[in-house]
Formats: structure tokens, sequence, C-alpha cells
């Protein structure tokens, strides 16, 4: 050990001393942060799913590899980052001792293998996401890159951290072999050998890249410790709490059902609340414990925001700055939430001198994309800050943020580490609409009528009955308890029963069920609204109201029947999702199915044959409730491969990837002030490939796709013979005889006709309004 080594190592320790020291207080003031939240008991078990989904995540990135080259990148930086920990530590014996080797690995030729191969991949796997990076860069791409609002500068530390210590374990292995100082067998080390043709035999050397590559670790650790906003690099440690205690312990995303709405971790009883019940989340500290977590582990990579559909018709939301803003003013806010100071003593910062969990100041994209500089600092402004308020107001989030979200989910299955960011969103609409009566004006007109008429359009409850009217069969309705021989509640829905295009779609999914000798019955006039509208758009109470009723409706129709044969099926994937998913929460357990998950079943079955080739090329849109929220994707594309002559084609982004009609979230009942239209994005795009029809499986979409469709045919931008149509009403079409008309099933003008498509007149108000052109959009229902 000569002096050179003496004063290096000495350095080393001190550093480390001091590393492990802040570190150490940071992780501290993190978890005491993260403990300020509300409680969350339903995150801990089963720990078995829990954990095989931890690894299945982590070591198979199967998230991650949703973006296979990034993916496969950032899996040899990972393994890198855990798999090589212990070359730090023999470089701190390096670092006093060139020779050095582990004890019992040291020489090992597999752990050599394995410390060549992950190093080199480390490297070229860094190299690739710097270039990426660079690619997606906002003074590229503008809006439209995914890093646009991120940290650029945290990211470009990161990278060229990761970047060194890999550069730095191959040089130290290759200064060794140059030195005659490996003895692990030759074959063990290809990469090195490779290199240690560029070093000279000099023992120091090794010393001294030893001594680069621990400073440069620890000098990462002190960088982070001193900012915990910095998800780019505490999500190397905290992504694993927060796969683990993600919302499903199955493993599926935090989609489909909004949960209950809790206070102090226990689900609020709407018919006798607590006097001191919150309800949603009206300041930081009202989000649970998980949520923080959430915020602390964002990465910034902005697949969330990549995916948006409300980001990419330039409306302000982005998933990602929502989760960022959320965590900056978490941890600015912080000293008030642990106590370390009064509010209100007006000396600014915390005692005892400056808080390491004052936020960077963000970057002069992310400010500008966040709609309005943030409050920095941890004074009493940041403490008294609204969660939700304009610019004058010093709002952490915008009222146009949140009330862009269509509850698309896009985010939520995209983000590689687990963030809930659509239960977040509306967690914090129900604040605002139960506790502050802060929601868009034309919404309003939507909840009332939900209230009084038991449907979003307010039309007469007799009204559910007419589409039954003209079909060429009687259809049974239930009156009390429902007929042993009948299979299935046809559940119809508000959209179903009341909207003239998605009545055509009741018609033609009854005349299939009668066609295939599926016994079937309706409430007609006995169904009401699900209250998915009210619940989307935070109000609780009206859904909880729509809900217990319907729940009782049901458990009388399906008095004495057993699980198995308590079968429902839905046309609107909204419908749906309740129903399936969200009335167990309220004691409604049924066997519920989609439209076309049941078709596609009597199709497989052979009770339904299509035998009519229809010549037509089409595309399908994958509406997000049934998509994303409830992984049914198969059923409406067999349906369609099965009819003969019919010319599928996919979108680019279409399954999980799929883009939102507009509809979700309670946005069909709000007008589309900002951007562009999300209805008509998603229109160019279907319309790009040249399709004769547009086919998807709910309403809302048939609504949202007609809609932009009509306005491109009144621009000359779209063909007269284009269609709008559900799957079940090609089907049906396919199993008329040739020139014969099916309810439902009505045929438009042929590719190339004069003539218009007899989709019918919907009734007033039902039609989605071109707000962008002044006129009343679907908030603008008729008055009560």
């Amino acid at each position: 050990m000569g002096p050179l080594q003496v004063v290096l190592g000495t350095l080393c320790v001190l550093l480390l001393v001091v590393a492990v020291v802040l570190a150490t207080q940071a992780v501290r003031k993190m978890l005491a942060v993260i403990r300020t939240g509300q409680p969350d008991g339903s995150r801990f078990g089963p720990v078995g799913p829990r954990l095989k989904n931890l690894a299945v995540e982590s070591l198979g990135h199967t998230r991650m590899l949703k973006w296979s080259t990034i993916g496969a990148a950032h899996w040899f930086v990972m393994v890198g980052f855990y798999g090589l920990f212990l070359t730090l530590v023999e470089a701190f014996g390096e670092v006093f001792d060139p020779s050095f080797h582990l004890p019992l690995i040291g020489t090992w030729g597999i752990w050599n293998l394995f410390v060549d191969v992950i190093g080199l991949g480390t490297v070229l796997g860094i190299l690739v996401l710097i270039v990426i990076r660079q690619k997606d860069h906002p003074r590229r791409t503008g809006r439209n890159g995914r890093f646009t609002g991120s940290n650029e500068g945290r990211g470009y530390f990161v990278e060229a951290v990761v970047l060194v210590i890999g550069i730095c374990i191959l040089s130290i292995r290759a200064a060794k072999i140059a030195s005659g100082l490996d003895d692990a067998p030759g074959w063990s080390h290809p990469v090195s050998s490779a290199l240690s043709n560029l070093f000279p035999d000099n023992a120091d050397l090794v010393s001294v890249i030893a001594f680069v590559k621990i400073v440069v670790s620890l000098v990462w650790l002190i960088v982070i410790a001193r900012n915990l906003t910095m998800g780019v690099a505490w999500h190397r440690f905290s992504a694993f709490f927060n796969i683990y205690f993600k919302r499903e312990d199955d493993g599926a995303v935090a989609l489909g059902p909004m949960q209950p709405m809790t206070s102090g971790g226990v689900p609020i009883d709407f018919e006798d609340p607590d006097e001191d019940a919150v309800f949603g989340r009206g300041k930081i500290e009202d989000f649970t414990w998980k949520g923080m977590l959430d915020f602390t582990t964002c990465t910034e990579c902005g697949r969330c925001q990549s995916q948006c559909p409300a980001w990419n018709t330039g409306k302000p939301l982005s998933p990602k700055m929502v989760i960022m803003d959320l965590r900056d003013h978490l941890y600015a806010k912080a000293p008030y939430l642990v106590g370390a100071r009064e509010v209100g003593d007006g000396k600014g910062d915390s005692a005892g001198g400056e808080s390491v969990m004052t936020p960077e100041a963000p970057s002069m994209e992310q400010t500008w994309y966040s709609g309005f500089a943030r409050i920095q600092g941890t004074n009493d402004a940041q403490a008294e800050r609204p969660l939700v308020g304009t610019l004058e107001e010093g709002g952490v989030i915008d009222p146009d943020v949140l009330w862009s979200c269509t509850n698309c989910g896009a985010c939520v299955e995209q983000c590689p580490v687990d963030i809930e960011h659509v239960d977040h969103i509306n967690d914090m609409r129900r604040y605002q609409t139960l506790i502050e009566s802060s929601f868009p004006s034309e919404a309003g007109v939507m909840l009332r009528n939900l209230e009084n008429r038991g449907n979003p359009w307010g039309v007469s409850p007799s009204t559910r009955d007419e589409w039954m009217k003209d079909m060429p069969f009687p259809v049974r309705q239930v009156e009390g308890a429902i007929d042993d021989d009948v299979e299935y509640l046809f559940w119809v829905g508000c959209a179903g029963a009341i909207d003239d295009r998605a009545k055509k779609v009741t018609k033609a999914v009854a005349e299939l069920l009668h066609t295939a000798g599926v016994e079937f019955a309706v409430l007609g006039s006995g169904e009401t609204c699900t209250g998915d509208p009210a619940r989307r758009m935070g109000n609780e109470f009206v859904f909880q109201q729509l809900a217990a009723e319907n729940v009782e409706t049901l458990n009388t129709v399906f008095e004495g029947r057993e699980a198995g044969r308590r079968k429902i099926v839905a046309t609107c994937p909204h419908c749906f999702n309740s129903i399936n998913r969200e009335y167990p929460q309220l004691g409604g357990d049924y066997d519920v199915v989609h439209h076309t998950q049941l078709l596609g079943q009597l199709v497989e079955e052979g009770r339904l044959t299509p035998v009519t080739p229809i010549d037509r090329k089409v595309t399908y849109h994958d509406p997000c409730f049934l998509g994303r929220h409830n992984k049914v994707y198969t059923p409406p594309r067999e349906i369609l491969d099965s009819v003969q002559g019919l010319r599928t084609q996919e979108m680019h982004r279409c399954k999980d990837r799929g883009f939102c009609c507009g509809a979700g979230g309670a946005r069909m009942w709000m007008e589309e002030k900002i951007g562009s239209r999300i209805n008509m994005n998603r229109t160019e795009e279907a319309l790009e490939l040249d399709p004769d029809v547009i086919s998807t499986a709910c309403p809302f979409c048939i609504t949202m796709l007609s809609d932009a469709v009509n306005s491109k045919k009144e621009k000359g931008e779209a063909a007269e013979h284009v269609e709008v149509l559900d799957v079940s009403q090609i089907l049906l079409r396919s199993m008329a005889p040739v020139g014969a008309a099916a309810a439902g099933a009505e045929s438009g003008p042929q590719p190339g006709a004069e003539g218009t498509t007899d989709r019918g007149t919907a009734p007033q108000g039902t039609q989605h309004g071109e707000t962008q052109q002044g006129q009343s959009g679907p908030g603008a229902a008729p008055a009560e």
C-alpha cells in the first residue's frame, strides 16, 4: 500500500461516512412524510401473490418491455445497478490494494463473466437511453415529446453517473489484467481482456479508477439524499415498494372499479357519515400513504403523458406533471406535515436551517407546461396553498387540468412503476364536487337529471320501453323475480334505451340473442342509471343512491338464484364495469358479461352463424372501459373475423394503447373547450386507413365517432358511405339473407353510393356538440 492508496482510500472512507449519514437522514425524512398520509390497510396482503407479482414485474421487466428497445436497455441498467453492487464493495479494497479480490467469489469464473457481460450491457443500455432522451428532447419534439416537462438536468445527471460507473467497472478489471493482477480464468472476462490492451502495466491506475468509481457513486448518493423529489433516482429503491403495494394484489393495474370513498382508511357510510370524515382529497395530507409513495416514485419518464388523449389534443393535463406537482408540493409542505414548526410563524424555513425537502425550482419547460409557476419553498404561502386552484389562487393543480381527464386509463396502463393516476385525479374531483361544489357547469345538468329522472338526459323513465315497440318478437320484461327459464337479464342502459343510435345496437343485440335461442328479459322502466357518470364526476353521493337502488332491484330479480345463475349482459362498457366490478362494493354480486363476449361465445358454439358475406373494410376502435379497464380485447375481433368477406385493419393505437373517444370520465357531459377534439383526433386516425366501417362496442364511442365522421363528411374529408357501427350490428347484417333488413342493422349506402347512412336522430341533447364552433355540447341536456 503506497502513499497514493492511503490518500485515496482515506478520502473514500470519509466520503462514505458523509454519504451514509445523509442518506440515512433522507430515508428517515421520506418515511416520515409518507407516514403522514391517510391509512390504507388494503395494501399489505396476501403476501404470496404480491411477492410473485413484484418478482415478475421487476426481474421480468414486464411493464418496461411494453416499449421493447427501451425496456431491454433499462433491464441491463437495472441489473447492473443491483447485480454489480459488490463491485463497489470490491472497489473499496482495490483503492487500498490494487490486487484485492472479493473473498470467495472474486476469482470465480461465473461471477467474473457475469460482471463482464452485465457491465457491458449497462454501458450499452445507458447509451441507448441517452440517445433516446436526446431524440425525444423537448427542443426537438416540443409539446409532443414524452420528456416535455421533466427535469432534464436530473435525467442527465443520473445517466452520466450510470455511464461513468459502468465504464469504471470494466476499466478496473481491464487495468488489473494489464498489470497481471487478475487471477480469474481467461474465458471469464472476454470484454475486459479486449479492453486491457488500452491500459498500461500500472497497478496505481487500478486504485485511481476505483477511486473515481467510489466518488461518483457516493456523490450520486449525496445528491439524491439532498433532493427527495428526484424520482428519476429514488425510484431505484421506492419502485419495489410501489409495485408490491399496488392496488390489485393479483398484479392487475389500478383500473376498472373506482375504489370506495374512504376517510381514515375506512369506507364512508353515506347514510350516516362521521362529522370529521374527509371527503376526497382537498389537501395534500388527505392522500393515503400509498398516494404519497406514488408521488415519490415517479420517474418522470413521460410514458403516461405520451399516451394521454387530453395531452395529445392540446389540453393542460399531463398525468406525469400532475404527479410531479403533487410530489413537489408534498415535500415543500413536509415540515408542516411532520410537525417541524407551527404554521403561520412567518419565519419561512423550517427550524434548524434549510430543509432538505425543499424542491428544486422547475425547469422553464416544466413551469410553462404546468400552466403556471409553482410557489417555491416551505413558507406559509406553501402550507396554505389550495390543492386545486387557478394561477391567481395559487393552486397546485389547475381546475382545467383536473377536469380534462377522460379516465381512459392509458397513463395507469403504461406506467412502469404502477402509479395510480386515475384514482388520485378522481379523489381530487370528489372533494371539488362534494365539498367545494366546483365543477364544470354543464355537468351540473347531468347530475340533476340523474337525481330527478334516473338518466343523464333527463327524459321520462317510461322512455326506456320505447325501443321494444317495433321489435319483430315480444321482449320479456321482469316484474319481481325473474322467470326460471330466463338465462340472462339484458341490462339495456340509459344510452341503449334513449339515444337513437344506441337503440339500434340494443335492437341488434336483442335480435341476435333471440336468433340464438337465448332466453332473456329486460327491466324496462325499472332500470335506472348505474351511477357511473356521477361517480366519475366525483359525486359519490349520487352514485351511492343510484347504485343502492339498482342493487336492491337486481337482488330482487335474482332472489333465490345461486352464483353462476345471476347472469347479466350489458352493451355499455360503463354499465358493464359498474355492475360487474363496483356493485360488489355495495353487496351486489352478479355474473356480468359484455354483449361482445356473449355473442362471441354464441358464434363459437355455432348458435349464431354468419352466412351473408359483407364486402367492407373495417377498423375496430377499443372502448377504454371495455379494453384497458376490463381487458376485453379479443371477443369483438373474433366476431368481426367470423364474418365472411369482411376485411379488418388495426389502427396504430389499438388494444392497450388504444386512443380514447373523449367521452369517459363523465366528459360525455362536459364541453371540450381547450385544444382540439379528442373524437376528431381518433376519427382522423381511423380515416387514414380508408375504411368503409369504423366499428366499436360502446354507445358513447358510437356517439363520439359518429359526430366526428359526420363533421368530416360535411367538410368533404370523409366518404359519404363511411359508417360507425357496433360489432353486433355488423354480425346481424351477416346473419340476414341478402336484401333483408333486420331491426337495429339498417344498412347504409354501399361504398361509392350516393346518400348518407340512416343512423336515425338522437333525442335532443344526446348529440355530442361541436363546442369549438360554439354549438351546444352533450351537457346541454333537456331541462328537468
